[in-house]
């Protein structure tokens, strides 16, 4: 069996993954972000036979028949559906392998830093059954920071907020460790149902979440706009029960987002608050760099900016940041590993 396992390793090329409850990214090394495609999986209701996975089961998303069921087997950056999560990985896998089914590769997935030792070994084992030889787990605002090229293991302070799909992370590292952190599991996801929630209170319109995500990404922001925005809302009218369009403003837009964004500024805030004098001094000139999906909100920065009195900076590709540290731990994974969480080799 060892034999089997090492054999496959052979033809097996170590793998980066941001396991996100958005999006799934897989990085390689020296080939950089080699795949980036939704966490959803379709499935034939009341079995566990799967249907499609990634952009496509996206597409069936509130549009299925009563026999097909979309999952989204992450939620708030945890597995919440084991079997679901291992095929989905499994699938990721062998399709950056070019669909070879004999392969056994080495991988570094990044987690919340939030999560529990139970749910950490959820996402070791869900990849050990995938096929994967050997998992290490590395903390998302660890992996972000090296994504945008902080200089972690320096003696300096280095401020790191990472809004993705479910969880929001904030942390401040120094000599490669996160020094202070705090992970609240409202972020992209906590938009798109703040707007759902907007059109259901405001306008009595039920819309779904491909619909709200939409939005969010043409109007939404944090900020007032140079010029505001609109765009038509077509959904159902929950007292008719009949089709029903609507046009609403960016400014509405930023009013149902404005309590979650709250959330996460509290956050920060905390962070800051635990934070050591002399690093909150290099955070004076430093500032923070915000990284993830929810880092394209326009005028999250300026808001952020606002409430702390810090500089912010988005980061180039902030999409991939997380999935880009998770390859630079590839490169150097003979010499990190024993400072990640991991499993055994077989």
């Amino acid at each position: 069996m060892m034999f089997l396992s090492r054999l496959a390793g052979l033809f097996s090329r170590d793998m980066g993954i941001d396991l996100g409850t958005a999006n799934t990214l897989v990085c390689l090394v020296g080939e950089g972000i080699v795949l980036s495609e939704p966490s959803v999986v379709a499935v034939k209701r009341g079995t566990s036979e799967v249907l499609a996975i990634g952009s496509m089961a996206k597409e069936m998303l509130g549009k299925t028949p009563g026999s097909i069921q979309t999952i989204r087997p992450m939620r708030d950056g945890v597995i919440t559906d084991f079997e679901i999560t291992r095929a989905m990985l499994e699938y990721f896998i062998h399709k950056v392998h070019g669909g070879r089914r004999l392969v056994s590769p080495r991988v570094v997935i990044a987690v919340p830093s939030g999560i529990t030792q139970v749910e950490k070994q959820a996402v070791i084992d869900s990849a050990r059954r995938a096929g994967a030889r050997r998992v290490f787990l590395i903390e998302e605002p660890k992996a972000a920071g090296i994504g945008v090229g902080m200089p972690i293991m320096e003696p300096i302070g280095n401020m790191i907020v990472d809004i993705g799909g479910g969880t929001t992370e904030v942390a401040v590292i120094s000599l490669g460790d996160l020094v202070t952190r705090q992970s609240v599991r409202v972020a992209g996801d906590d938009f798109d149902a703040a707007i759902v929630n907007y059109m259901k209170r405001t306008y009595n319109l039920l819309i779904g979440e491909r619909t709200a995500e939409a939005i969010k990404i043409e109007i939404g922001s944090a900020a007032p706009l140079e010029k505001e925005l609109t765009r038509v809302v077509k959904g159902r009218d929950l007292i008719a029960g009949m089709p029903r369009q609507t046009t609403i403003t960016s400014e509405e837009v930023r009013e149902a987002l404005s309590e979650p964004i709250q959330v996460i500024i509290d956050a920060i805030k905390r962070c800051l608050e635990t934070t050591e004098p002399e690093l909150s001094a290099d955070l004076i000139d430093r500032g923070m760099v915000l990284a993830g999906g929810g880092a394209l909100l326009r005028g999250v920065d300026r808001v952020i900016a606002k409430e702390t009195g810090l500089t912010v900076r988005i980061a180039e590709d902030p999409l991939t940041a997380v999935a880009r540290g998770t390859g630079a731990v590839l490169e150097e994974l003979d010499f990190v590993k024993r400072s990640l969480d991991g499993s055994d080799e077989e």
